[in-house]
């Protein structure tokens, strides 16, 4: 249980100094789980050791004693669970001589992958779907370094084009069909047993590409096939209503939501997400904007937590399967990136009152505070 084991260490450090450089991020943390040896060049940018926080307003509002956490991967580097593969990803890449990587994305993949290919002395080549990609995260590709393509088109032209070019150029696919992308996603279910001392009794994960959904039931199995927990949990994956293939049970061509990161019409990693569906008799629904919009503003204002609209969705879906939660069970709710990514939805989409043009004198201070 190598978070626990960092954490003791934490409180055994002598300073604050210490303390603050303990984590050596989620590969040395996890290397006896992981396929790496001597001789893999560690990429790291201190990734994992996510917190796992209470979410005590949730919880009410679904009742009977329900403990409600949310697994928030928005605090790893660059703002997304996407760094827990890309440090594998990037680190493998470069052990085999690569010398640039490349991948499709709705944003968060092209911001891990310009991170850890500069940090690896890489080249990143990423496209996107001209005009579906967040400001933030848009930002982050450009500021990291990578060479940006915006293709007209979705994400999942825009990944065919990618497998193309990796299978014709010398350059590795670094998208989530890569295995060590899901080696490295894995270890976000080890820290959640790690936290919890046992598996929980639902996962609520938002599903894409399906590869997180995946990662983590690879992540629970294994600790439970080690005697690490006792239990695994069943495993709920919500898609956007707009782009929800593994809902209806067919490609979307045309997907359409205002959760970017998971406006995804032919998920690669289905057979594997399906698989975890049926192992863990979980279930996958679809949520609608308004559902996930509302369940945004209730992380924010209600629990202090700022997410992108894709992570809202495992909790619109846990407030909607609310009746079937058991009485008393521990729910895991997976926020897989940072607010920050997407500040227009951020803009456009609260309840918060903004008052502008103001007179800068403390009397018009008061009065619009209510004194």
């Amino acid at each position: 249980m190598a978070l626990l084991q960092a954490l003791r260490r934490l409180g055994q450090s002598a300073s604050p100094a210490a303390t603050l450089q303990d984590w050596p991020g989620l590969i040395e943390a996890y290397r006896r789980w992981l396929p790496v040896s001597d001789a893999t060049p560690v990429i790291t940018l201190r990734e994992g050791a996510t917190p796992l926080i209470p979410a005590p307003v949730i919880g009410e509002r679904i009742g009977r004693g329900v403990k409600v956490f949310l697994k928030y991967d928005g605090l790893n580097p660059t703002g997304s669970f996407k760094d827990r593969g890309m440090t594998m990803a990037i680190s493998k890449a470069r052990e085999a001589g690569s010398e640039a990587v490349i991948c499709a994305s709705t944003g968060n993949t092209s911001a891990a992958a310009a991170a850890y290919a500069r940090r690896g002395g890489m080249r990143a080549f990423v496209l996107i779907p001209d005009g579906y990609v967040a400001q933030g995260k848009l930002a982050q590709a450009l500021v990291y370094g990578a060479e940006v393509l915006a293709v007209k088109g979705n994400f999942d032209r825009a990944l065919a084009i990618v497998r193309e070019v990796a299978d014709t150029y010398p350059v590795t696919l670094v998208n989530s069909l890569n295995p060590y992308r899901l080696q490295g996603q894995k270890t976000a279910a080890f820290e959640v047993v790690d936290a919890l001392g046992e598996a929980p009794d639902w996962l609520c994960i938002p599903v894409g590409n399906a590869g997180n959904i995946s990662a983590y039931w690879m992540g629970f199995n294994e600790y439970r096939n080690a005697g690490l927990s006792r239990r695994l949990p069943r495993m709920m994956g919500f898609q956007a209503a707009g782009a929800a293939p593994l809902v209806l049970g067919h490609t979307v061509e045309q997907p359409d939501t205002i959760a970017t990161a998971i406006r995804i019409g032919n998920p690669v990693n289905k057979e594997n997400a399906l698989k975890a569906r049926a192992e863990s008799n979980g279930d996958f629904m679809a949520v609608t904007d308004a559902e996930i919009i509302e369940a945004y503003k209730l992380l924010g204002s209600g629990e202090g937590v700022f997410c992108e609209p894709a992570s809202a969705a495992s909790v619109a879906g846990l407030i909607k399967r609310r009746d079937e939660v058991p009485s008393g069970a521990t729910v895991v709710c997976v926020l897989t990136g940072n607010g920050l990514k997407d500040p227009t939805t951020a803009i456009e989409h609260n309840d918060s009152r903004f008052h502008t043009g103001l007179d800068p004198d403390m009397a018009t201070v008061a009065q619009v505070m209510g004194f």
